[in-house]
């Protein structure tokens, strides 16, 4: 299983990076290693304002390749699959007032 660490510096970061529309919510991670689509993942995510990281078991369910369109960054969604600290709910708590937000995210 692959490792990964985020730190979310600010809510409009973490918004930017959220993906909502995946069933049990995930994240989009920038990076340009190459990985495969049901890769499991294990997430430390480090909110805003949070001093500890929680930790998610993921799959990778999105691919953004290196040169997309529109000068999307690359990287990978990552849909929760086990979620034992409930950070799906401090995320949306974190940017509740962004949600309905038209402004474009790193995915969708």
């Amino acid at each position: 299983m692959e490792s990964l660490y985020l730190e979310f510096v600010s809510d409009k970061e973490l918004y930017l990076s959220y993906m909502p529309f995946v069933k049990n919510g995930g994240l989009f991670v920038r990076t340009t290693e190459k990985f495969e689509l049901g890769t499991d993942i294990t997430l430390e995510v480090l909110l805003p304002d949070s001093l500890e990281p929680s930790e998610v078991i993921g799959k990778v369910c999105w691919l953004t390749p290196i040169g997309a369109q529109h000068g999307t960054p690359a990287g990978i969604g990552i849909a929760f699959v086990e979620d034992p600290e409930n950070t799906r709910n401090q995320i949306e708590k974190a940017i509740s007032r962004l949600l309905n937000s038209s402004e474009p995210t790193l995915t969708m």
